[in-house]
């Protein structure tokens, strides 16, 4: 009898939860107003809608008008960096400051910047991925309109010296954006505590369906909409709203704060057996991010010898499910730019396996892998002519 599969790829996306499901169903059915209408269906769904942004907005230490709702992490990039830059230009201020290990949707924005004549600098990391304090003093100037830093790397779950940022960027009056989306519900987000001026979440990454994301966007921070047409969330991104959606991400944060600290301690438990067990077997294999602070639910390893496609098929083959690195290449493999900018050989790179626990992890999971990884890497180098 085949044993069940095991999902080790929750940093590409999680299932929804059945507590977000149900709360939506209304939404779909009977309450399926429109939010701009004046009649009494759209006076519910207007409720709805902004008791759900006043939900989402205590889960970020926001304002509820600070919370401007997405269609997920892209766009919510898109608007912070783009939109935060579009707004400045002309002023004195045409640079974005970013990191060449953003995830793609924060460096397309700063690379379309540019072809719109921004000024794009690319911020120094060192070997395990941490952003350079250093360089972020170089480059951040008084020309400076937006800075992006994710909080948490989607490849090597390594975490950025947030704060230290935000403070250089407040130094020379820029604003300040961080990429969230593997963060939330992981470390603390409280803009409360930390003054960054835009945050982006998305809600697949915790237990709402795909298709739903924000924006925290500081009261007094200015963006250029990306879309035009209506005057819905206070013009920043018209469109009607998604009423089933903004309750779908309101009670999955909800949740996901509540269990917070329980939930990470026993990922990193898991996380750090796997990788244990891993380096124990496989003494040569290589940890990337290893030794920098890293969220609890992401092990990055590369196996001398062996190739991430290689190891892919055969993990899957085993009903193993994991990734190279990140979810938003179509599915292809590719390398890392995110290796590539730390320093990792091209032969190491290129052998990268993201592993990513989550709620459907559980310990019989990371056995069962464990004891699988051996002979998948011997026959992976085997093949490869490596002995």
């Amino acid at each position: 009898m085949p044993q069940p599969p095991i999902y080790l790829d929750h940093a590409a996306t999680t299932p929804v939860r059945p507590e977000v499901i149900e709360a939506m169903l209304p939404y779909f059915g009977a309450k399926f107003g429109n939010s701009s209408s004046t009649h009494r269906w759209g006076r519910e769904a207007r409720a709805a809608t902004d008791a759900a942004r006043e939900r989402i907005g205590a889960c970020l230490g926001a304002n509820p008008d600070e919370i401007c709702l997405t269609s997920g992490g892209t766009e919510a990039d898109n608007l912070a960096v783009l939109g935060g830059w579009r707004v400045q230009r002309g002023s004195g201020r045409n640079a974005v400051v970013t990191t060449p290990i953003e995830h793609k949707a924060v460096l397309a924005s700063a690379h379309q910047a540019a072809k719109e004549g921004g000024d794009e600098r690319l911020l120094d990391v060192d070997a395990t991925g941490v952003v350079s304090l250093e360089s972020a003093r170089t480059h951040l100037r008084p020309d400076v309109a937006i800075a992006s830093v994710m909080w948490v790397n989607n490849e090597t779950g390594v975490i950025q010296p947030i704060e230290e940022l935000v403070a250089l960027a407040k130094n020379v009056g820029a604003v300040f954006h961080t990429d969230a989306v593997q963060a939330f519900g992981k470390i603390v987000i409280d803009a409360k505590l930390t003054p960054f001026d835009l945050c982006s979440v998305s809600g697949h990454k915790f237990g709402a369906p795909k298709g739903i994301g924000a924006v925290f966007v500081r009261r007094g921070t200015a963006l250029a909409p990306l879309f035009f047409g209506g005057t819905q969330d206070r013009g920043r991104r018209p469109g009607t709203e998604n009423v089933p959606m903004a309750i779908a991400l309101a009670t999955a944060m909800e949740l996901t704060l509540r269990e917070k600290d329980a939930e990470c301690a026993r990922l990193l438990a898991l996380r750090d057996r796997l990788e244990a067990a891993l380096l124990e077997r496989v003494p040569d294999a290589v940890v990337h991010g290893r030794g920098a602070p890293r969220a609890p639910h992401m092990l990055s390893l590369s196996v001398p010898g062996t190739d991430s496609e290689s190891m892919l098929i055969a993990l899957d083959l085993q009903g193993v499910a994991c990734s190279s690195g990140s979810a938003c290449q179509s599915g292809s493999v590719t390398a890392s730019h995110v290796l590539n900018a730390m320093g990792v050989p091209p032969e190491l790179g290129s052998a990268a396996v993201r592993m990513s626990v989550g709620k459907l992890t559980t310990d019989e999971h990371i056995d069962r892998v464990v004891a699988l990884f051996p002979a998948l890497i011997a026959k992976a180098r085997s093949m490869a002519g490596r002995f």
